[in-house]
């Protein structure tokens, strides 16, 4: 059964105050709860259950030491608080607590600690122990794609990653500057899929507009390739997009899976990002 890794350990400086002791990935967003109805979760949660309802059920957080005790206490089942929602005659919060609580009991959740913001690259490698010599899907804690077809993003990938019998695949936006992102070129081989041969971050000259975003899968021989990369200089991060790099030269197969025009990107790396969050998911989940 693949395993899903998800990172959680960005402290959220630019949504501060609101984040000072609400780690960013637990900041509310609009989604479905039970039977469809509008409600409010926060963003990891949202994360979580797309992974559990497209069959993930070992999950690995990359926390930092200020994130690890509020996103454990999320994912903690709180039995008395169920019975108190009851006591108080609140039976659908009640339910919408168990339904996600149910998940968490279904699944096997660990914790590993990235103690200082030392980039993607560096966050990746801290999971190999989890991950072991399997396959495994990573996917940004801050950042999700809506599909109103039953997470078809996530389906896709996972297809095109199995049929292809890639060594990495990775979900990809066109984007209006693609200076500030990690950049594709490559061959297309069929409508919305494209055989990686160059992935660089943040060109000054961008060879397209097609960005890599939010969730990718791996095979393990990703992580020699991580090892191979040296720390930026300035901010000590390490990188994943030069392992990726580095696979390719290698011979390792590597493809992006578009999204496609109606799914609806969330990321709330600022302010700006936030409140456009907020406004997509509104209208996607109660503006129907």
């Amino acid at each position: 059964m693949l395993k899903a890794v998800i990172l959680t350990a960005g402290l959220g400086t630019r949504l501060l105050p609101a984040t000072k002791e609400t780690p960013k990935v637990l900041l509310p967003i609009f989604a479905l709860g039970k039977n469809k109805k509008p409600c409010v979760k926060p963003v990891l949660q949202v994360v979580f259950e797309q992974l559990y309802n497209v069959g993930f059920r070992e999950s690995c957080f990359v926390v930092s030491n200020r994130v690890k005790r509020a996103v454990k206490n999320h994912f903690t089942p709180d039995r008395n608080f169920i019975r108190y929602l009851k006591e108080t005659n609140k039976p659908e919060q009640a339910d919408e607590l168990q339904q996600f609580y149910n998940k968490v009991n279904n699944s096997t959740i660990v914790f590993t600690n990235q103690p200082k913001p030392r980039g993607t690259g560096d966050a990746v490698r801290r999971v190999k122990n989890f991950t072991g010599n399997e396959s495994f899907l990573l996917h940004m804690g801050d950042d999700l794609i809506l599909s109103k077809d039953g997470n078809s993003h996530l389906k896709r990938l996972m297809k095109v990653f199995r049929e292809r019998n890639a060594d990495a695949a990775f979900l990809a936006a066109r984007v209006k500057d693609p200076t500030i992102y990690g950049v594709i070129a490559g061959k297309q081989v069929s409508e919305g899929l494209h055989e990686v041969k160059t992935i660089v971050y943040q060109p000054k000259i961008p060879p397209s507009n097609i960005s890599d975003v939010t969730a990718y899968m791996f095979k393990p021989n990703i992580y020699p390739e991580i090892k191979k990369v040296k720390p930026n200089e300035k901010s000590g991060e390490v990188s994943l997009i030069p392992a990726i790099q580095s696979l390719i030269n290698r011979g390792g197969k590597v493809y992006a899976v578009e999204l496609r025009r109606e799914e609806k990107r969330i990321d709330i790396g600022n302010t700006d990002m936030y409140w456009k969050a907020l406004k997509t998911t509104h209208e996607f989940y109660v503006g129907q």
